[in-house]
Order: C-alpha cells, then sequence, then structure tokens
C-alpha cells in the first residue's frame, strides 16, 4: 500500500471547522435558488417565508436577485399569489437538481457526526397522533440533537414539494424518485360508545346497523379512496355528522353521536368505545412509508424511518385487533 505524504491528507470530515466552512459555502450557494423553490411551492412570499422561518421581504430579496441575475421574470405576481412564469418553470427543474445535490452533499459532510437536525413527517391523523406521538419520547432520547415535527392531518403529502421528509400514506404514489416500504397491514371495525350502546336496541346484525346514526368524513374533502368505507354497512349510508379528520369522528363518536368506522389500533387509546359486530364487519387497508431519494441517506431521516418501521414491528399486534 503506498504511503501518503503529508499533503495528500485532507482534513477529517469530523473536523467541526471544515463542517462549517462547507455549510457555509453550501448556503451561499443555494439559498436564491432555496428561496425561488419555496415560492414556486407555496404560492405567497408569506407562505415561503413561514415554510423558510424568515420574513417575507428576506424572500422577495432573494427572488429579485436571482430574477436580475438571469435578467428575466420568474414570477406573474398577482392578488392570488405568485405564478411561474415559462422562464419560470423552465428553471424549476435546475433549482430542483440543485436542492438535490445540496441535499446529497449535506448528507455526506454531516454523516459523521451525531443525530441532528429537523425532520417533518406527514401521516393520517389518527396514525400520527394516536400510534406515533406518545411514542416520540425514546426517538429524542436517543438522539438529543433531533428534532420532529408532526403534520398528523387528513391529506397527502408531496415529497416532491419538501412538503415532508417522510410520508406515512395509505397508498403507494404514482410519483416517482421515491423509496417506498410498506409498514404494515391494518384493520378497521365500527364502533360506538359504552354509553351509545347502553341506550340503544341492541344491534345483532349488519342490517341492525341501518337504522342508527353514522358518523364519517366530509365527502367531498377525503383526500384518498381508502377511506371511502361507509359502503360496508349499506350501499347508501350517509354520515350525519361528519368531519374532515379522524380524531373528529373518534371525539364524536365519544360523546355518543353514533357510530363510527375507525382503526383498530386506537382502541388501547379509548377503552370506552366498543368494536360492534367485530366478527362481521372488518376492513383491510395499509400503512405505507415514503421517502424521496434525495433524502434516503440522510442520516436524520434514516434514523426517525428506523425508528417508526422498528416500533410499527414491535406492536404488529395493535394493528390487527379490534
Amino acid at each position: 500500500m503506498p504511503v501518503r505524504g503529508m499533503n495528500d491528507i485532507r482534513p477529517s470530515v469530523t473536523s467541526g471547522r471544515w463542517l462549517d466552512m462547507a455549510n457555509r459555502q453550501l448556503r451561499r450557494s443555494w439559498d436564491d435558488f432555496q428561496y425561488f423553490l419555496a415560492v414556486a411551492r407555496t404560492g405567497t412570499l408569506a407562505a415561503a417565508a413561514t415554510h423558510l422561518g424568515t420574513e417575507h421581504t428576506t424572500v422577495a430579496r432573494h427572488v429579485r436577485t436571482l430574477e436580475e441575475q438571469f435578467s428575466t421574470t420568474l414570477f406573474h405576481r398577482r392578488n392570488s399569489g405568485y405564478v411561474l412564469t415559462e422562464a419560470g418553470q423552465r428553471l424549476i427543474v435546475t433549482a430542483e437538481t440543485i436542492e438535490s445535490a445540496v441535499i446529497s452533499a449535506r448528507s455526506t459532510v454531516e454523516g459523521e457526526g451525531p443525530i441532528s437536525g429537523t425532520v417533518r413527517i406527514g401521516a393520517p391523523d389518527a396514525f400520527g397522533t394516536v400510534f406515533l406521538a406518545p411514542r416520540l419520547a425514546e426517538l429524542v432520547r436517543q438522539h438529543p440533537q433531533l428534532e420532529i415535527e408532526i403534520q398528523a392531518t387528513a391529506r397527502s403529502f408531496s415529497l416532491s414539494k419538501r412538503e415532508a421528509d417522510i410520508a406515512i400514506a395509505l397508498s403507494v404514489p404514482e410519483q416517482m424518485r421515491l423509496v417506498t416500504r410498506r409498514l404494515t397491514d391494518y384493520f378497521l371495525f365500527v364502533y360506538a360508545s359504552r354509553t351509545y350502546l347502553d341506550k340503544s336496541e341492541p344491534i345483532k346484525s349488519v342490517a341492525d346497523l341501518r337504522s342508527h346514526s353514522l358518523i364519517g368524513y366530509v365527502e367531498e374533502l377525503v383526500f384518498a379512496p381508502e377511506l371511502n368505507y361507509l359502503s360496508v354497512i349499506a350501499d347508501d349510508a350517509q354520515a350525519r355528522i361528519r368531519s374532515t379528520t379522524t380524531l373528529g369522528q373518534i371525539h364524536a363518536t365519544l360523546g355518543g353521536a353514533g357510530l363510527c368506522i375507525l382503526p383498530g389500533f386506537i382502541g388501547p387509546t379509548y377503552p370506552s368505545l366498543v368494536a360492534v359486530l367485530p366478527e362481521q364487519i372488518s376492513l383491510k387497508r395499509a400503512f405505507y412509508m415514503h421517502i424521496h431519494e434525495d433524502h434516503r441517506n440522510a442520516s436524520q431521516v434514516q434514523a426517525v424511518a428506523s425508528f417508526i418501521a422498528s416500533e410499527v414491528k414491535r406492536n404488529s399486534g395493535l394493528f390487527h385487533s379490534h
């Protein structure tokens, strides 16, 4: 093996000074494109500023700098927001390529140090709030410099637009450049509160369910076809109380408003809910975890993704019970 001379020895990636220099250089070359992408993705200066944690005047300045650099207009300024011009639409491809390179470079220079940074998780509200959130204490104890943001809401998340670093979804998306893992199957059952059942006529068959008030989603706002499941009760079943979130439906059911189809893994959290006819009515769905290819090697994303997968596996029985 050849012996290297002193001039061949490079600074260790664990060197604090070298990391600082690398990060400053990345920041200088990337800033203008980062602000441009934020405006393109959110549609307004204010929303872009909130996303980046800065002031809207700062966002406007960086966009203006980029426009001056290329001697072209990148956005149509309208009362409703910012819309990309043709030049802006062409530039966004280059900007996203630079973004990918920056993310990859940061993963390289930061990979040797402790797990740190912020990881955003987008998830259906029941999974994000009821299952995942109570288990995050162990993750942050393991990695004291790690920060977690959970967007637990009934909507889909675009990883290409950086709305989240990790997305938990009900299906495999058609988007390209995603790394997908099937986390688990889970089951849903019809639930009612004990109080409601005590006051109601006994439910002995599926046909009996039709005479009861139902709780469900606001149909026109359902973000995934996997959430359309009232038809298991009756083809023409309609919810009298509707909510855009699972948590809203849970609390309406707890209040005795009627029957609701809910994930079985919520049972241990709300013991006053009772599964109705579980042997006759159950629906099977699946959770998938998606990560953009640009983030797959980022140490903090890997740590969080591994934690989620291990927690799901460790609690596998929870997703198949009621």
